[in-house]
């Protein structure tokens, strides 16, 4: 490739805050998806993750409306998503990193991807790394104005009431916040110089299991689970903690540990199959990582922050907030759920 931006470029990262902030920002949807860079140069694509990982063998029809669509030769910062049902589907768009090479093609055809760019880092041979944000937005609407679907370009405003509005709204198609960028600002590869606002609910689950910490015997992780009428779902896990409270944990959930899994709601997670996301699978993602875990009696609950759900489970590893000693682990189930009202997806990309 002979472009200004060589892959692989670290992408520009956001700053999780309370409350959007006011100013001189542009604010877009945070899609949940891949995040992805596209360098372009004539025939050839090549697809890099958030990680510098290349991701271009498993997208191929993406590769292929890419190609089509974009400028000739360009570096265009954005998101892989799938869409189903008028809303993202991340589930969907995980199982599309596959090993082989069957498995991949079949699923470009089942659970096409699309693309939705965001941001211009190179076009024709200038780099653009160094230019404000207005100007790289205003030269990508340019850039993508003939551009079709599956290639998108995302909405941005500069209003906040609108950008709030989008905060209420946009979580019925998957969305999961608003990103906003300072208007005037460069783009800072690995730096967290945008801001993001995400939801943020409460749960109460049943305390399961544990994993060990990888730096020793203490906990790592709380293993969280939701009754619904298939019984005790596996639904994430609460792993932000300091490291003395990770000493506390153990003494705390000593006398619920279990000498086996006989009797325990997950103990068939052995002979698992990979879709069924109990814990100790072994996937494509934790590749030889240890994933053990410790079975308690589900008899404790506690009180989680999470944004949003992703099926049965927690899209992203939740925050624990405090023990409810006053609930039941019975009375933690789905039906407590806050659901947001539905929105078509088509609606938001352009």
């Amino acid at each position: 490739m002979d472009l200004p931006l060589s892959p692989p470029v670290a992408p520009m990262l956001a700053r999780a805050v309370k409350a959007l902030p006011e100013g001189d920002f542009s604010y877009e949807p945070k899609f949940d998806g891949f995040r992805c860079l596209v360098f372009r140069d004539g025939d050839e694509v090549e697809l890099s993750s958030r990680a510098e990982r290349p991701l271009t063998r498993y997208f191929p029809e993406l590769v292929e409306a890419l190609r089509r669509e974009l400028p000739e030769r360009c570096v265009v910062d954005g998101e892989v998503v799938v869409r189903r049902g008028g809303r993202l589907d991340f589930d969907a768009l995980s199982q599309r990193v596959h090993p082989a090479e069957s498995r991949i093609r079949l699923l470009s055809r089942e659970t096409p991807a699309s693309y939705v760019a965001f941001d211009l880092l190179a076009l024709d041979g200038e780099a653009l790394l160094d230019a404000p944000f207005a100007e790289r937005r205003a030269r990508l609407v340019r850039a993508l104005e003939g551009a079709h679907a599956p290639v998108h370009l995302t909405s941005a405003t500069t209003s906040r009431e609108e950008a709030l509005r989008w905060f209420e709204r946009f979580e019925g198609a998957g969305l999961d916040g608003v990103i906003a960028k300072p208007v005037d600002a460069p783009y800072t590869p690995d730096r967290r110089t945008m801001f993001k606002v995400k939801h943020e609910r409460t749960a109460d689950c049943v305390v399961a299991g544990y994993r060990w910490h990888k730096s020793g015997p203490v906990v790592g992780s709380l293993l969280l689970g939701l009754w619904n009428t298939d019984g005790l779902q596996f639904a994430g896990a609460a792993a932000s903690f300091t490291m003395e409270r990770r000493r506390g944990l153990v003494e705390l959930l000593e006398p619920y540990r279990m000498d086996g899994f006989a009797g325990h709601p997950w103990a068939s997670w052995a002979t698992q199959r990979e879709d069924e996301r109990m814990p100790g699978a072994v996937s494509r993602w934790t590749g030889k990582k240890d994933q053990s875990w410790v079975p308690l009696r589900p008899e404790l609950v506690c009180e989680v922050a999470y944004d949003h759900m992703e099926g049965l489970r927690f899209r992203h590893n939740v925050q624990f907030r405090r023990w409810r000693t006053d609930r039941t682990p019975e009375s933690c189930g789905y039906g407590q759920l806050e659901h947001p009202a539905g929105y078509d997806l088509d609606r938001i990309l352009i």
